[in-house]
């Protein structure tokens, strides 16, 4: 949503027709990675070129895809490790010969004023898109609290579209 809103093409991975239906909805490029390899399609659809960020949930055995759908100084920003975090057999060299950057983020670990810094630029350029109603979370289930097992359940189940909250009152 943000991507779309700041003009920004994107590509979206999901593992069902479904959630890339929503996916394509939402203004992205929608890649099912049960039927694609999605550093394949992303290189059809840039012409060989590749994408020039990605920003990656999963880790360890995605690294090397990831690094492939890169353009030329591309930037793989890391900021989960859903599949690990060991990046099994690494080329090195694609990286190098990319010149790609590969970071990774966490709040955890920055000082105060970062976080400050970080949560002014995000009171500038994003709250504005979600007063207006343009981005908003999309929630897929509300459980209350002594249902915490069955939001658990719905949740590695893998067919929610969107956040499981749980509801503390």
């Amino acid at each position: 949503m943000l991507c779309r809103e700041f003009g920004i093409d994107a590509f979206a991975t999901a593992g069902s027709e479904e959630k890339c239906a929503v996916i394509r909805e939402l203004g992205a490029e929608a890649i099912n990675y049960h039927d694609q390899a999605f550093n394949q399609v992303i290189a059809e659809k840039t012409t060989g070129e590749g994408v020039h960020v990605i920003l990656d949930i999963l880790g360890g055995s995605y690294f090397n895809n990831n690094v492939a759908a890169l353009a030329m100084e591309g930037r793989l920003v890391i900021l989960g490790l859903l599949s690990g975090t060991h990046a099994p057999d690494v080329d090195l060299l694609a990286i190098m010969d990319k010149r790609a950057i590969v970071t990774g983020s966490l709040l955890r670990s920055r000082t105060k004023e970062e976080k400050a810094t970080i949560a002014q630029q995000l009171r500038e350029n994003v709250w504005p898109l979600l007063t207006a109603g343009r981005c908003l979370p999309m929630i897929d289930s509300v459980f209350p609290l002594t249902n915490a097992a069955l939001a658990h359940a719905r949740m590695e189940g893998g067919d929610h579209i969107g956040k499981i909250i749980l509801n503390m009152s």
